[in-house]
């Protein structure tokens, strides 16, 4: 029998695993969750001598039950190929007494990677499992990462179309030449004036509006999601943290049943609730600990229970982080509160009415037992960098500094000498003029200059699949505000019948 989703919400709506891929948003903008985790278990004992893709095929198959086992293999085994420049998929590497979950090893050379070389596979083995003709086109914000590994996963997919939009103004140089010199007949890239929650709302209105939906379906189309409000986005995730504790019993720094904590660099909550999730399903974790930005809204909401986002919203150096709006916390939400749909409806409409909210005493306290959260300014963040490079000779993107920062807050503030996991979310090649200014000072040089002399100062050698993008062609040259996202979108599909 297939597991059941639901909503949020409304445990009303539900969906079997393959509906709610495919869905991507309940229809009431809720999230789809599995209503009980307990009845969702893995034991460390399973994942013994287990590679990568053992481990994300047996965690995948308990979630979405009603995918085969050829479905399965197929999903795994395409995703996590020759693609990733690590057999490992994700190494983790020691730098002094910490562990570093290196997972930028993939096509754009971030986190997302992991999840979006899956995802196409899973939406169309969903389509099939819905019986579904419909041609299908995601709709993806994103704060830097998510939008370039999205459209390589969806490229040139039959019978999906991918549209990404993403802030003109704050991502890194490097991210916005992934994105519009993006290859692939069935991409789209769109520019906002505007910040990511702006695009992530309208992106949500949209995914819920029923008469673009209507009309849509008329022609036979339906809209989806790559962003982490996809379950089949969250649930891939889950896996490196259960592969990272079977990397470190096997070499020894850990005994099986140990509980180890993970430092997570997060915006929009997904790769931490990913570990929230593995810890429920059997992974023996001790601490999340939380690594938040300038943007510091979920070290203030773990500390205080209070979520008010009527604050300065701040560009930083760590980009995929500067989020205001975090979806995936409403999942967490859902279980602190004991699954009870009702209150999650009316904490969502207090954010979307006074764009705050505060939760009840019994969340606050399972909050603090579960997390610990610090945040880290720029200053702060360049210090991280400079400070691991001069000390151990490695090299940190501003993502995994903030996390590396927050860390050492944590041993100050607990004493805590759990064997820890860094969560490391992005190449430094991604971000080289902050990093090359981190290690060796200022420079008035682009970031494409800089990530050449950044590896032949560091020796580190460039990524090959960001060697050259200056050269690569332009693509994609639209823009719109936010306010006219779905009159872009019409306009895009109208554009594509045409051709």
């Amino acid at each position: 029998m297939a597991r059941s989703f639901e909503s949020t919400r409304d445990n009303n709506i539900k969906a079997t695993p393959s509906e709610a891929i495919v869905m991507g948003l309940s229809q009431d903008g809720g999230l789809f969750v599995p209503r009980d985790l307990s009845t969702i278990k893995l034991s460390t004992e399973d994942m013994k001598d287990a590679g990568f893709n053992q481990i994300a095929k047996q965690i995948i198959g308990l979630f979405f039950n009603d995918f085969s086992e050829e479905q399965l293999n197929e999903s795994v085994n395409g995703a996590y190929d020759e693609k990733f420049d690590s057999k490992e998929i994700v190494p983790v590497v020691k730098v002094g007494d910490t562990f570093i979950m290196e997972l930028f090893h993939g096509k754009t050379i971030a986190f997302k990677d992991i999840a979006l070389s899956i995802l196409p596979y899973l939406m169309k083995n969903a389509e099939k499992n819905c019986n579904s003709t419909e041609e299908i086109i995601i709709l993806t914000a994103t704060s830097g990462d998510t939008g370039k590994a999205a459209l390589e996963g969806f490229k040139d997919i039959e019978g999906i179309r991918i549209v990404v939009f993403y802030p003109e103004h704050g991502v890194s140089q490097v991210q916005r030449l992934q994105m519009i010199t993006q290859e692939g007949g069935n991409t789209h890239v769109v520019a906002i004036d505007g910040n990511f929650d702006d695009a992530q709302s309208a992106v949500k209105v949209i995914l819920n509006d029923e008469i673009m939906r209507a009309g849509l379906k008329a022609k036979n189309i339906k809209f989806s999601s790559a962003n982490s409000i996809n379950i089949g986005r969250l649930i891939p995730q889950i896996a490196y943290y259960f592969s990272t504790y079977e990397k470190l019993v096997r070499d020894g720094e850990i005994n099986r049943g140990d509980r180890i904590n993970f430092v997570v660099p997060t915006g929009n909550f997904g790769n931490i609730l990913a570990g929230y999730f593995a810890k429920q399903i059997g992974l023996p974790i001790n601490k999340l600990i939380c690594a938040a930005n300038e943007n510091n809204i979920l070290r203030d909401f773990i500390n205080t229970g209070i979520y008010d986002t009527n604050r300065p919203f701040i560009k930083t150096m760590s980009p995929s982080m500067d989020i205001l709006i975090s979806s995936n916390l409403e999942r967490l939400l859902y279980y602190l509160s004991d699954c009870d749909n009702d209150y999650i409806a009316g904490l969502m409409k207090d954010l979307a009415t006074g764009k705050k909210y505060e939760v009840k005493d019994s969340i606050k306290e399972k909050l603090k037992e579960e997390f610990w959260s610090s945040y880290c300014n720029e200053e702060e963040t360049m210090e991280a960098i400079r400070r691991v490079f001069q000390t151990y000779g490695y090299v940190m993107d501003t993502h995994t500094a903030v996390a590396y920062k927050t860390y050492e807050d944590y041993i100050r503030a607990t004493q805590d000498r759990t064997k820890t996991v860094v969560l490391s979310t992005a190449s430094p090649f991604k971000f080289p003029g902050s990093v090359y200014s981190a290690i060796y000072g200022p420079s008035d040089k682009d970031e494409l200059a800089l990530m050449e002399e950044l590896s032949e100062r560091t020796g580190l050698l460039i990524p090959e699949v960001v060697n050259g993008l200056g050269d690569k062609k332009v693509l994609h040259k639209r823009t719109c505000k936010p306010g006219t996202m779905a009159d872009e979108i019409m306009a895009i599909i109208s554009e594509d019948q045409n051709d």
